[in-house]
């Protein structure tokens, strides 16, 4: 019975922790790669299956349908404002990366429809 139980509860923490994303790699410094060339089209090109990922950018590269998807609930406070900082940051500064990952994340305008509100609020002009 004690067996039982102790893998019931596994379960209840396993399902536990499938409701949020990974915190493994809020550490990254978003600021480093978005100045950096290089580093910012390692994770464009991987995104855009151009390229060879890091582990952090398989992991974004899995979980962004389902962000996109469910308006980022799986995501942490951190993931949230780094989400809002690289929006911000592509579409005045990359404009044509945006471009090309909105066509192939969003190629009907759902997202961008669904969240323009919510981003001119935060000052984003989808």
């Amino acid at each position: 019975m004690k067996f039982f139980v102790v893998v019931a509860l596994a379960l209840v923490a396993a399902v536990a922790a499938q409701e949020k994303y990974t915190t493994k790699y809020d550490g990254v410094d978003l600021d480093e790669i978005l100045k950096s060339d290089r580093l910012f089209n390692n994770y464009f090109k991987c995104l855009m299956d151009q390229g060879r990922c890091t582990p952090d950018g398989n992991e974004l590269k899995r979980i962004l349908p389902d962000a996109l998807l469910t308006d980022c609930a799986k995501c942490s406070e951190k993931q949230k404002s780094g989400t809002d900082k690289v929006i911000n940051y592509l579409i005045d500064n990359r404009k044509s990366q945006w471009d090309a990952l909105q066509a192939k994340y969003d190629p009907d305008n759902t997202y961008v429809n669904k969240y323009r509100e919510e981003a001119n609020k935060k000052g984003i002009k989808l």
